[in-house]
Formats: C-alpha cells, sequence, structure tokens
C-alpha cells in the first residue's frame, strides 16, 4: 500500500512538472504590431534573429531566438494561446510582406527543409 502511494504521488509530481512545461509569458505583451509597422525595428529582430551573435539582440529577441527551434520541433506545444497567434500573426506578415526574410529565417532554423513540409499546409494559409 505505501509503495502504491509512493508510485502516485510520484506520478503526480511528474505530470505537474510536465503541465507547467510552457514557454514564459514575460514578453506577451510586446507590441508586435508597432514591431511590424516600423522597419527599423523589425530589421533589428531579424538581424538578431538571422545573425549567429546576440550583441545585437533585445532581451525578449534573445529569448525568441533561443525558443524559435524548440517550437518549432514540438509545433508550438509550449506555447500559450496568446503566443500562437503572434506568432501567426508575424509570420503571415513575414509571408506576404517580408518574403526575403522569411526565406532567409527557414534557411536559417530550417536548413533541410524538415519543417516546411511538416508546416506546408499552415503556410498556405498565411498567404493573403
Amino acid at each position: 500500500m505505501k509503495a502504491a502511494l509512493v508510485l502516485l504521488s510520484a506520478l503526480a509530481v511528474i505530470v505537474a512538472a510536465a503541465a507547467e512545461e510552457k514557454y514564459t509569458t514575460k514578453y506577451d505583451n510586446v507590441n508586435l504590431d508597432e514591431i511590424l509597422a516600423n522597419d527599423r525595428l523589425f530589421d533589428k529582430y531579424a538581424q538578431c534573429l538571422l545573425e549567429e551573435e546576440d550583441n545585437n539582440c533585445t532581451a525578449d529577441g534573445k529569448e525568441l531566438k533561443r525558443l524559435i527551434p524548440d517550437a518549432l520541433s514540438n509545433e508550438c506545444a509550449k506555447c500559450n494561446d496568446k503566443q500562437k497567434e503572434g506568432t501567426k500573426k508575424v509570420l503571415k506578415h513575414l509571408v506576404n510582406n517580408k518574403p526575403d526574410v522569411w526565406q532567409q529565417l527557414k534557411a536559417k532554423y530550417d536548413p533541410d527543409g524538415t519543417y516546411t513540409k511538416k508546416y506546408e499546409d499552415r503556410e498556405k494559409e498565411l498567404h493573403q
């Protein structure tokens, strides 16, 4: 009986820890519309994401850069709804207004085309 109780307690801790594995919400209130509407700001973020070094990155840019590979691999499973909506907004802007930057980002974060193939239908939805 004690062993079962210990096992159930351990399982509850593991499930609780797994449920809490989400990306930080610290940057959820960044004004994406302002960034997308301002070429200077947009270019700064694009430069951050495309360069190897983080020297030109803001704190939120560094965090985004660090999380992109994980979010791609797990279909943004750790994203909250606001982060998913923000991602869709930015991707739509890239596809429709900054295709050169979109191609550079794909080349960097998906050099073998794995995610391009995986998310092909979703990318088609982004085109206006």
